[in-house]
């Protein structure tokens, strides 16, 4: 076997490999999420393939259920870190802010390309400069993950899920923070 053939297969493989790569990457396991209902009941998870959007309250830390509309969301089992969401929410920064818990450090991750309502640079963005504010969801939303909200003043909100101190110690195996609860056995 000549050398050039040898190069010739390993560089189509490699081509070959990096396209399936990237597939996966950004198209193989996600689904498209349907709208929330409107009447949300039980604080458990939703059932796969559903989504429940909730946000904390600031009077007893509990997450209270909310209608959006317009409602976008993608997921995939692979990773809780994959779910994203693009909704209108019809409430004003100033009541949410006297109503709910305000998340503190928000990152938005990146979303795959072709869900293109969820621009996690922009986001990010607009949360330091402050045009829009992010909310906690739900707290642990699987362990060491909670559920996030960022609202802007016009009404378009966006979710995503976030590591949270006890998942990033989890994950790096680190000591649990004090107020960390045990993570689940695997």
């Amino acid at each position: 076997m000549s050398g050039r053939l040898l190069i010739s297969l390993m560089l189509g493989f490699a081509l070959v490999f990096g396209a399936v790569l990237w597939y996966f990457q950004n198209y193989a396991y996600y689904y498209a999420l349907p709208a929330p209902d409107a009447v949300q009941t039980s604080a458990s998870q939703p059932m796969k393939g559903e989504v429940d959007l909730r946000l904390t309250r600031l009077r007893d830390a509990m997450p209270e259920a909310i209608t959006v509309s317009g409602f976008q969301g993608i997921d995939a089992d692979t990773s809780p870190l994959k779910f994203k969401a693009c909704f209108t929410f019809g409430r004003s920064i100033p009541m949410m802010t006297e109503t709910y818990v305000i998340y503190e450090d928000p990152t938005p991750l990146k979303a795959p390309v072709w869900f293109d309502c969820f621009d996690s640079a922009k986001l990010t963005q607009d949360l330091e400069a402050g045009t829009a504010l992010a909310f906690l969801g739900q707290a642990d939303i699987q362990y060491g993950v909670d559920r996030v909200i960022a609202v802007y003043d016009d009404g378009r909100a966006y979710a995503w899920n976030q590591i949270n101190a006890c998942g990033e110690a989890v994950y790096a195996g680190e000591k649990l923070p004090a107020n960390c609860p045990q993570p689940p056995e695997r």
